[in-house]
C-alpha cells in the first residue's frame, strides 16, 4: 500500500499488471520511434508508426496513473486489483491488435469494415475499449468511498477519474456514419468504413504536426484526449498546490486547496464540453468562430472568479496539519 497518498512509493506497491503494461508501452514507444525514422510507409496520409507511438505514450501514462491510484484504496482492494488487471489485459490486447493491423497487415484499424478480418479485429478492439471504460467507472466508484489525508487530493482523484470516464465516453460519438457513409447505407449497400475521427471533412486531411488533429474540420479525438488525461492533470494540480503552500501561506489551508482543485475540475469539464461542442459542429480547433471564442472567454472568466473566491476562503483552524506532516 502507498504511504498516505504519496505517489513516490516503491513500485512494488503499485498494481503489477498495469506497471507491466506501462513497461510494454515504453518498449513500443522506442520501437515506434525507430519505425518513424526508418520505415517510410504511410497510411491515410500519416506515417504508419505514428499511431502506435501516440497510443504507447498515452496508454503508458494512463496505466501508471491508474496503477498508483489503486494503491490508495483502503477498502475493496481485491476488487480494485481485478478491475486494474482486466483494464490492463483489455487495453494491452487493443494496442497489440492496433500494431498488428497497421504495421503488419497495412490496414486501418478504427471504423474499418472492408473485410471479415477487419470487422473481427474492430469488434475485439471495440469490446476491449468498452471493457476498459467499465473498469475505469468501477475504479471511480471505489474512489468515491475512500478517505485520504489531504482532502484536496481526494477531490482531485474524484474529478480526475470522472473526467477520464467522460473523455472515454466521447469516443462513442466517432461511431456514427458520416454523410457519405449514410448515403451508401441508404442505397442499400455497406460502406467499407463506418464512423470517423473528423467531422465535416474526411479523415486523413491536413492536421497538426504529430497529433494529426484536423486543421480544416472538427476532430473528436481532441475532447477524447483531453478528457482521458484529466486523470493526470487534476492530481498534478493538487500536488502542485501542496508544494506551493510551502511558500504561500494562503495555500496552507486544505480547504482553500480543495476549492481550487474543484474549480480546476469544473473548468476542465467546461473545456471538455467546449471542445466536444466545437468538434461536433465541424469546426477546427485552430479556427474557432465567434461563438466558440465567446464561450471560451466566459469559461475563463468564470474559472478566474471562482479561483479568486477560493483564495479568499477563510482557513479553518488546524488546516495546515497535512502540510506540516509533509515537510
Amino acid at each position: 500500500m502507498a504511504d498516505k497518498g504519496n505517489p513516490l512509493v516503491t513500485l512494488r506497491a503499485w498494481h503489477r499488471p498495469l506497471v507491466v503494461l506501462a513497461g510494454a508501452m515504453g518498449v513500443l514507444c522506442a520501437v515506434s520511434l525507430l519505425g518513424l525514422l526508418f520505415d517510410d510507409r504511410t497510411l491515410v496520409n500519416a506515417p504508419i508508426w505514428l499511431k502506435p507511438f501516440k497510443f504507447a505514450v498515452s496508454v503508458g501514462l494512463y496505466a501508471l496513473t491508474l496503477a498508483w491510484l489503486l494503491t490508495l484504496l483502503r477498502r475493496a482492494r481485491r476488487a480494485g486489483w481485478w478491475f486494474g488487471t482486466v483494464f490492463a489485459v483489455a487495453i494491452g490486447t487493443d494496442v497489440g491488435l492496433l500494431v498488428w493491423q497497421l504495421t503488419v497487415r497495412g490496414h486501418t484499424l478504427h471504423f474499418n469494415k472492408a473485410t471479415p478480418a477487419d470487422v473481427a479485429i474492430n469488434n475485439v478492439v471495440g469490446g476491449g475499449a468498452y471493457l476498459a471504460w467499465l473498469m475505469t467507472a468501477a475504479v471511480v466508484v471505489l474512489l468515491l468511498f475512500q478517505r485520504l489525508p489531504d482532502r484536496a487530493l481526494n477531490s482531485a482523484l474524484r474529478w480526475g477519474t470522472s473526467l477520464a470516464l467522460a473523455g472515454m465516453a466521447t469516443a462513442m460519438l466517432m461511431f456514427s456514419p458520416t454523410p457519405a457513409q449514410q448515403a451508401v447505407l441508404d442505397a442499400g449497400s455497406k460502406p467499407s468504413t463506418f464512423g470517423a475521427h473528423s467531422v465535416g471533412v474526411e479523415d486523413g486531411g491536413p492536421g497538426l504536426p504529430v497529433l494529426g488533429w484536423s486543421t480544416v474540420g472538427g476532430d473528436l479525438r481532441i475532447p477524447h484526449f483531453v478528457g482521458i488525461h484529466g486523470l493526470q492533470v487534476l492530481p498534478l494540480v493538487a500536488f502542485g498546490l501542496l508544494l506551493l503552500a510551502r511558500r504561500h501561506r494562503v495555500l496552507e489551508s486544505d480547504l482553500v486547496r480543495r476549492r481550487l482543485v474543484r474549480t480546476t475540475g469544473a473548468g476542465y469539464a467546461g473545456l471538455l464540453a467546449l471542445l466536444t461542442w466545437q468538434a461536433q459542429r465541424g469546426q477546427s480547433v485552430v479556427h474557432p468562430d465567434f461563438w466558440t471564442l465567446t464561450a471560451a472567454t466566459g469559461l475563463l472568466a468564470a474559472v478566474a472568479v471562482a479561483a479568486t473566491l477560493s483564495l479568499r476562503t477563510r482557513p479553518r483552524v488546524g488546516s495546515a496539519e497535512i502540510l506540516r506532516s509533509a515537510r
